[in-house]
């Protein structure tokens, strides 16, 4: 997940009710400290002592916390609300020029999305992802990373398409059995996307713990092998036919099939077949008119 994560440009951690993500953000943070990269923060949700809470003075002196929490309005004229509100420190990040790799963090996207119209916080996002830091000597300018929390449920089918066609990783929190999983979507240039999941764990000092596989009380068990059963084994009647029996029953004829000698004995009777013959006898109110014999039909 890690090395995934390090070549995204823009990464969406879609975290839910079920299982949050801002302790795997704030994993991922540490581990871009400490690999020596400069992380500026966009905090919404929380203030700046909750946000650095679990960090060490290493990993807190690396971190460029940018505080929309206290006061996102500007209400109180204090003059220590960012300047142009959150979009416009969104902006003014793409206009950074630290040298180095950067990290971008910004918590929360949902909070941006509430409070901002979709479209422009889109266009901040691609400037973002798409500017690159500025390196100390010749060598060449090194992209920017962006970690965006994300909770899902927040949010509609389009303001998450929109987002998700941006993002070069998405990483989608779940788990099982208090065992937290990872379903990792990622796009490249030119590539057909790839997905894996991974399950890992944060350990108390913020750092990400990788796992191979689900915890064991989660994995399908083999069932032991029973004998088939058999449905007609307690029935009162039998389903089945012996051979003598199959014998008869193919030999029988329905009365309803006429074979040739039956088809023979009823078109032409034998001089010794008395042939049938109605008999009618009219009744006393019987009014019969040879004229028109449908009289009493009312056709």
């Amino acid at each position: 997940m890690e090395s995934v994560v390090a070549q995204a440009g823009l990464v969406l951690l879609r975290d839910s009710v079920e299982w949050e993500g801002r302790s795997l953000l704030k994993a991922l943070i540490k581990k871009s400290a400490l690999c020596g990269e400069r992380v500026h923060i966009l905090g919404c949700e929380v203030s700046e002592d909750e946000f650095r809470e679990g960090f060490d003075a290493s990993v807190n002196s690396r971190l460029i916390y940018h505080d929309v929490f206290r006061d996102p309005l500007n209400w109180s004229q204090s003059g220590e609300a960012l300047p142009g509100g959150p979009l416009g420190a969104l902006q003014a990040m793409c206009r950074r020029t630290d040298p180095g790799p950067v990290t971008i963090a910004l918590d929360s996207l949902s909070w941006l999305l509430l409070h901002l119209p979709c479209p422009a916080l889109c266009q901040a996002l691609c400037a973002l992802s798409q500017q690159h830091s500025c390196p100390g000597g010749g060598s060449p300018a090194e992209p920017v990373r962006v970690l965006c929390l994300l909770h899902e449920e927040l949010h509609g089918p389009g303001p998450l398409g929109a987002l998700s066609s941006l993002a070069q990783a998405e990483v989608i929190l779940s788990g099982t059995m208090g065992q937290a999983s990872a379903h990792i979507l990622s796009r490249r240039p030119q590539q057909h996307p790839t997905r894996q999941t991974q399950w890992f764990s944060i350990l108390p000092d913020l750092s990400l713990d990788l796992q191979g596989g689900p915890p064991l009380e989660s994995q399908p068990h083999p069932e032991p092998h029973t004998p088939p059963v058999d449905p007609t084994a307690h029935m009162t009647f039998n389903l089945h036919l012996s051979e003598s029996e199959r014998a008869a029953k193919d030999s029988l004829t329905l009365p309803f099939q006429f074979s040739s000698e039956k088809q023979q004995a009823l078109l032409r009777p034998g001089p010794r077949q008395a042939t049938g013959r109605i008999f009618y006898e009219p009744d006393a109110y019987d009014d019969l008119d040879q004229e028109d014999p449908d009289d009493d039909l009312d056709v």
